[in-house]
């Protein structure tokens, strides 16, 4: 019983953390996307592209984005000719051309989207060792979670 409380009042203290720590991130995050020449939907698109292993599909795209077919057609054109998307062929439906994340792509969206600035090395610097293991344990337990739960 008095685990469970005790359960609670952490879960609770690190949710209030977690709001603290992503508002003041805010502006850390904003910067690289304000200077991308991406606009938000190229974003977005090449976000789902990096992240579909097997390749999207335009159809997908256009279903995803409620969008039309020229539409994002176009969009991933300019993907295409910013060199973060390539197209192919589908192996098993000739008429199907897959669409991958080149190299730049992968790295476009982890910088953009991945990029965790309450983690980086300006303040992990102002952390103890002790802190920084302590972290590095809670970090590892997140993503052994994050692992098994997908």
């Amino acid at each position: 019983m008095a685990e469970s409380h005790d359960r609670d009042a952490v879960q609770k203290s690190i949710d209030a953390l977690a709001i603290a720590i992503t508002i003041r991130s805010i502006p850390r995050i904003l910067q690289p996307l304000l200077t991308t020449d991406l606009t938000i939907q190229q974003l977005k698109v090449l976000s789902v592209v990096v992240t579909t292993e097997a390749g999207a599909t335009g159809v997908g795209l256009v279903e995803t984005f409620g969008v039309s077919m020229a539409s994002m057609s176009k969009l991933v054109d300019r993907l295409e000719a910013a060199g973060l998307v390539t197209r192919s062929l589908d192996p098993e439906d000739q008429r199907v051309r897959r669409i991958y994340a080149t190299d730049l792509g992968r790295s476009v969206v982890r910088e953009l989207m991945a990029a965790r600035p309450e983690l980086g090395g300006e303040v992990l610097a102002g952390l103890s060792v002790d802190e920084l293991r302590a972290l590095e344990t809670g970090l590892r337990a997140v993503s052994r979670e994050l692992r098994s739960n997908a």
